[in-house]
């Protein structure tokens, strides 16, 4: 087993680091909005991205929901699908398109469980907007811009939507 995939078996430190990074990027919102989308992604990035691709094999699609997908990339799905396994993984839980690999969101659910946020692996995760591609996600949470800016516009949060 590779130390990625006993972590994220064991993600208590990943979830610790994640609510950490959270607070952080709170206090980070304004400087962000005043540098804007990409000179704050420079600023960031250059950590992030390193960071990410190690643990999780980040795909940098700039709307990051590890937290709600129990610490597993989506974006790993060779067919990218962000919303629940599709219909043809495998009754052992390996992926349709490379059978030697467990299927993400089969990972993803079976790990969500250890997180604080089980109940999210539920939610309806929107379309991807490709324009954030490459993006780094950690500013476009503190900015309200990653994906679930509009869910919040629309729904019971009222998160900021520019």
């Amino acid at each position: 087993m590779s130390f990625r995939s006993y972590l994220q078996d064991h993600p208590r430190p990943l979830v610790w680091a994640w609510q950490l990074t959270e607070r952080a990027l709170g206090m980070l919102r304004g400087r962000f909005e005043k540098m804007g989308l990409e000179r704050s992604t420079r600023a960031v990035g250059w950590i992030e991205e390193p960071v990410k691709r190690s643990l999780f094999d980040c795909q940098m699609c700039g709307q990051c929901v590890l937290h709600y997908t129990g610490m597993t990339c989506p974006m790993t799905c060779p067919k990218q699908i962000r919303n629940g396994p599709c219909g043809g993984v495998r009754a052992d839980g390996r992926c349709e398109v490379y059978p030697e690999r467990d299927c993400v969101w089969v990972k993803a659910i079976e790990r969500s469980a250890l997180t604080p946020w089980k109940e999210d692996i539920h939610r309806l995760n929107p379309a991807l907007d490709w324009r954030l591609e490459g993006e780094a996600s950690w500013v476009t949470f503190a900015t309200g811009r990653d994906q679930w800016a509009a869910d919040r516009a629309s729904g019971s949060d009222q998160g900021k939507t520019d």
